[in-house]
């Protein structure tokens, strides 16, 4: 957990978001890179054959798309905060509105409110085409500092 805590630190004051996923195994497996842009996180996943989850179609596993905008959420939550706490997930709820095809799949998010303890979060995949989401979610976090 410290060296995730040092790299969102080092993220933080340097800018450079796209290190921070290096540090999170899970975020790994998922192929996610970040970066800056707008004074917002954008999250690439990239392709890779173990995130199909039906091969017939093909189509990405829905866990997959889950788990990509719970990460942006979190990520755009410790972007827009003025300290390092990780956010623990209060709840979340997706919306897949098309099947995720096999190429690389972006996500956004946007805090829309951040009190003392609790923060919402909207976040949208997609993949061609910005405008057509394939995933939309809304995440509740708890970012009050200690357990």
């Amino acid at each position: 957990m410290s060296a995730i805590l040092e790299g969102l630190r080092e993220a933080k004051a340097s800018g450079q978001w796209g290190r921070v996923t290096e540090h999170i195994p899970y975020a790994v497996f998922l192929g996610l890179r970040l970066e800056e842009q707008g004074g917002s996180l954008l999250a690439t996943m990239r392709f890779a054959p173990h995130l199909i989850g039906n091969p017939q179609l093909p189509a990405l596993h829905g866990g997959t798309i889950g788990a990509l905008l719970e990460s942006i959420a979190i990520f755009e939550c410790l972007h827009a905060a003025e300290t390092v706490v990780l956010p623990k997930t209060i709840t979340f709820t997706v919306d897949f509105l098309r099947p995720g095809k096999p190429v690389d799949t972006y996500a956004r998010a946007q805090v829309t409110r951040q009190g003392r303890r609790v923060a919402n979060v909207r976040a949208e995949a997609y993949q061609e085409d910005p405008a057509r989401p394939i995933a939309t979610a809304h995440a509740l976090l708890l970012v009050m500092a200690g357990d």
